[in-house]
């Protein structure tokens, strides 16, 4: 992704009026200054209101329903953004919450390797890894991979994995549209 030094669309301003400091209030711990993607979609404020409401946007990010483990959610979300060629939130999500999602340094670099390390991950994690490599760079689920899948996985698991993988490349071209400034939390 080009970076510049200026975002493209600037980020809400803070403070942030009371109705949506209120909803980003929801997605932060205490004292932790915002992302500079959610104050990009703040600058729309009616649909940050309504992707926090709605549940869609949480703490720890798009469409999480608690139904996928922690670290296969995470593990998803890391390869689509490294897939989209999305280092805004690749980097945001390394700096924040993948640790705390259980996975490894090791495993969060290898997820921007053009071929994972099997050795890093069980084997259901390689095939979401190859589900992922598939939808994003090709949209397409070869026969092999889907028989793989199928093997470790039922069809709302898989129908869920997919849409998550859908909301972070949409999160990779809101990224190359806007450009937000890389945040840094360390």
């Amino acid at each position: 992704m080009n970076i510049s030094s200026a975002p493209r669309i600037a980020p809400q301003p803070l403070p942030l009026p009371s109705d949506l400091a209120e909803r980003m209030n929801r997605l932060l711990p205490a004292g932790m200054p915002p992302p500079q993607i959610f104050l990009t979609v703040a600058r729309h404020g009616e649909l940050f209101k309504e992707m926090v409401d709605s549940g869609l946007l949480g703490p720890t990010g798009l469409a999480d329903r608690k139904r996928l483990a922690p670290a296969l959610r995470e593990a998803v979300i890391l390869r689509t953004c490294a897939m989209a060629r999305c280092d805004y939130e690749f980097n945001l999500h390394e700096q924040t919450i993948s640790r705390r999602m259980g996975l490894t340094d090791a495993q969060i670099a290898d997820l921007r390797a053009d071929m994972p390390e099997a050795a890093l991950w069980t084997p259901e994690l390689l095939a979401i890894l190859e589900l992922v490599d598939g939808l994003v760079q090709r949209l397409n689920v070869d026969d092999a991979t889907w028989a793989r899948l199928r093997s470790h996985f039922d069809e709302p698991a898989l129908i869920e994995i997919t849409q998550l993988v859908g909301h972070y490349t949409g999160v990779a071209m809101l990224a190359a549209l806007a450009r937000p400034a890389f945040d840094r939390y360390r």
